[in-house]
């Protein structure tokens, strides 16, 4: 998990110096930058989930034992991150007063996680990616490029069509992919 975190949060600490990845965008061109990137990362993430699953199974180390509310709050809270993050893509009103959704839905999935889970495990990986988006939101407030895809900012229909689609995505994710794919039933338990 650790070396899995390592590899996805610094490919994406990478491009937040901006130096640095031109030097790597020049060495290998544009395309070769991206392919390199996006194995990095698909091979990070896959090393996280992999890493954490082996973690539940086998080396459980509680810290603190949250509150039983404190899952209640967690349910609640993703909910308002999921639409930010959809809201990154879907851009609209919602993406210009936040300016970075994405970084904003990620410290919210985090922080919510970090709430309903004391376990040594999950205080190491949400809280990485908690430290992570707080550096990137700060990285961005000293950069002078705007540091993410030129997608066109729309208006209020888009801030709706970004709420419908992240209340969708929020309903698969808890009742779905968290229960078959992390083994951890979010609604009804």
């Amino acid at each position: 998990m650790i070396l899995g975190l390592v590899l996805f949060l610094g490919v994406h600490v990478l491009t937040t110096k901006r130096a640095l990845r031109a030097s790597f965008v020049r060495a290998m061109g544009e395309g070769g930058y991206k392919i390199v990137y996006s194995l990095v990362s698909v091979a990070g993430l896959a090393l996280i989930v992999w890493g954490f699953a082996d973690y539940r199974a086998t080396g459980w180390i509680d810290v603190w034992t949250p509150p039983t509310a404190m899952k209640h709050i967690t349910v609640a809270l993703m909910l308002p991150a999921v639409i930010l993050v959809v809201a990154s893509y879907i851009r609209g009103r919602i993406y210009t007063t936040l300016k970075h959704p994405m970084l904003a839905g990620v410290k919210l999935w985090a922080v919510a996680h970090l709430l309903a889970n004391g376990d040594l495990g999950s205080i190491i990986l949400f809280g990485s990616f908690l430290g992570w988006a707080v550096y990137d939101r700060i990285s961005l407030k000293r950069r002078a490029d705007a540091g993410a895809p030129p997608i066109p900012v729309g208006g209020p229909t888009n801030d709706l069509i970004a709420i419908a689609v992240g209340v969708i995505a929020y309903l698969a994710l808890a009742f779905a992919f968290h229960p078959v794919v992390i083994g951890v039933p979010v609604m009804g338990a």
